[in-house]
């Protein structure tokens, strides 16, 4: 409205009620309030645009919640249980089935989570599971829920020394059995009778593989010196879809150059898509006092490799792994 047309407005109110509406549009023109409804047409777009980027951002650390979770309720059964500690010699052991049940039922409402071939992990004694490390392993964490319910014993594994870092986790750590993963302590579970898992890819393979699943191994050979020193058999391990059910942003150079300079591992992790997840295990590779080092670990890294050439479609595709939560039966690649 120009002046002059406010000026003719006000001259041509007649009554109160006409003044009043003619001051209220010279004021919503002088506030800019009639372009109130662009600016919320932009914020509801831009709201619309972002939304998902922010979902599968913060879903990550949603998991990051539910090990918190975990914690407390460890810490609750020991408060409550303190009492009966000196009388009983496996005070953590419901509460490790009590957490192996909420993370199963997490997996199979989620992930509609399978495993396949459970029975190549023994009952009693111990054996070596190698495994490819997701972005975020949650399929292993499902793995040793697994193992717990199934086979009724714990599965040790290895960790990186930056997970003991974190504040709150001792506890965890301990109930379930997690080490730091020097040779001396993986050859003592071992020789005790237990179960250990490891990746031997670790945070490397955690940031920087990518949805064509390349093995990041490099020359690590110590665990396959461990299962030497060890007599044991080792187990391969893969899970389909895992890439897809959380991805790193890794491949970006800024952030594999902070890793390889200061050793930081912080690359973004995205994704809590509910794809579908089956855990394969493969053949046990028996112990063989012929073989070395060197010759057990690229045996070892071949047989993983072998269940992801024949688990999994490469490259890996989130639309594709939500779609196979339809399908019932798994249809070999």
């Amino acid at each position: 409205m120009s002046h002059s047309g406010n000026e003719s407005c006000l001259r041509g109110a007649e009554d109160t009620v006409s003044f009043l509406v003619c001051v209220f549009h010279q004021w919503e023109e002088w506030a800019g309030l009639g372009q109130l409804e662009d600016y919320l047409s932009v914020l509801e777009y831009l709201l619309w645009v972002f939304t998902p980027l922010v979902i599968v951002f913060i879903l990550p650390f949603l998991i990051v919640i539910l090990l918190y979770l975990s914690i407390l309720f460890l810490h609750v059964y020991k408060r409550k249980n303190q009492l009966r500690e000196a009388y009983c010699n496996n005070l953590w052991d419901g509460a490790r089935k009590t957490l192996a049940t909420l993370w199963d039922g997490h997996g199979a409402i989620w992930h509609g989570y399978e495993i396949h071939g459970m029975e190549k992990i023994p009952d009693i004694g111990p054996a070596l599971i190698v495994y490819y490390h997701g972005a975020i392993p949650i399929d292993y964490y499902y793995f040793l829920a697994n193992v717990i319910l199934q086979k009724g014993r714990p599965c040790h594994s290895v960790a990186d020394h930056l997970l003991f870092k974190i504040p709150g986790f001792k506890l965890l750590l301990e109930v379930f059995s997690v080490i730091h993963g020097p040779q001396e302590e993986c050859v003592r579970a071992l020789r005790n009778g237990h179960l250990l898992g490891i990746s031997p890819g670790g945070v490397r393979e955690a940031l920087f593989s990518d949805e064509t699943y390349p093995l990041l191994w490099g020359k690590r050979r110590g665990f396959a010196q461990v299962a030497i020193d060890s007599q044991v058999p080792i187990i391969p391990m893969f899970t389909q879809n895992v890439r897809e059910g959380f991805r790193s942003l890794g491949t970006l150079r800024f952030f594999r150059w902070l890793y390889e300079r200061f050793r930081l591992p912080c690359a973004p992790v995205y994704g809590g898509f509910p794809v579908k997840f089956r855990t394969f295990l493969g053949d046990p590779i028996p112990y063989d006092p012929n073989v070395n080092a060197a010759e057990l670990a690229e045996k070892v890294q071949q047989a993983v490799q072998a269940l992801i050439d024949q688990h999994q479609q490469i490259p890996g595709n989130i639309l594709r792994a939500l779609l196979e939560r339809f399908h019932s039966k798994h249809k070999e690649h």
